[in-house]
């Protein structure tokens, strides 16, 4: 079991960002990463169709012998992991948005948050918000239309920044001293965000600490590769696999796959 790949899977390309980390801290560990670009994003759909894809997309998975899955969406972790738990047999490591530390370390006791609406709407965002926002103002912002672009490969684009912007803006306004990123995919967007946020403002998302978890669960399960060799990684996605192939560059030296 051991030997087995860890599975992780996204509504799209974005999750690669957790991949990212968790290859970092397990570079020997097999890997396979599924994109759901194809029903991207998960954030508008109801709560009983994102259980239904992350069915799909874990069930995927374990055909293909993953020893523990990571739900490397916000989304679909807010909305449908619970159920994956209390369904399934293997471990599963969930992403949500990282407002603990934000509003613990803010001083100017306004932190902002990107994220999709599916995350913002979710009853596990809400619970974590009321538990550990108290006397913060959270500016909430819904990131409609980042995703998409993203996925078709448009993260340059003057479309994009000029979205940033938008959503940015207000938040800059208020005073905000923490951002927070409550997507997968947003991390990618962290120079934009770099250019457009004043010097002091925190950028924070959760990619590293999902690594560590994973790790944890993985030692403490014994489930830990035992012998460091040649890590090997697949990469599956239902779209154009040249977005999946683009955004993780050429540092890696993977081949994305249809399916």
């Amino acid at each position: 079991m051991s030997g087995n790949p860890i599975g992780i899977f996204d509504s799209g390309v974005g999750g690669t960002s957790i991949w990212k980390e968790i290859h970092t801290l397990l570079p020997f560990e097999n890997t396979i990463y599924l994109a759901d670009s194809k029903n991207a994003p998960y954030g508008p759909k109801g709560k009983e169709r994102i259980i239904e894809l992350s069915i799909k997309n874990t069930e995927l998975l374990l055909e293909r012998g993953c020893k523990i899955i990571v739900v490397a969406c916000n989304t679909a972790t807010t909305n449908a992991i619970k159920f994956l738990r209390e369904t399934y047999e293997v471990p599963f490591i969930g992403i949500e948005p990282a407002i603990k530390p934000a509003a613990l370390n803010s001083k100017t006791k306004v932190v902002g948050i990107l994220a999709t609406q599916g995350t913002l709407s979710s009853d596990l965002f809400n619970e974590t918000s009321d538990l550990f926002a108290s006397g913060i103002e959270v500016i909430e912002q819904d990131g409609e239309g980042i995703v998409p672009l993203i996925e078709e490969g448009k993260l340059e684009s003057e479309e994009m920044k000029n979205l940033l912007k938008l959503y940015l803006n207000p938040m800059i306004t208020a005073g905000i001293d923490y951002l927070v990123l409550g997507c997968s995919h947003y991390p990618y967007l962290i120079p934009h965000l770099i250019k457009i946020l004043p010097h002091h403002v925190r950028i924070i998302d959760s990619g590293e600490a999902v690594a560590k978890q994973t790790r944890e669960v993985l030692r403490r399960n014994g489930m830990l590769k035992k012998k460091n060799t040649r890590a090997n990684h697949e990469f599956i996605t239902n779209a154009n696999p040249n977005v999946l192939s683009n955004i993780l560059g050429n540092e890696y030296n993977v081949t994305v796959k249809h399916f």
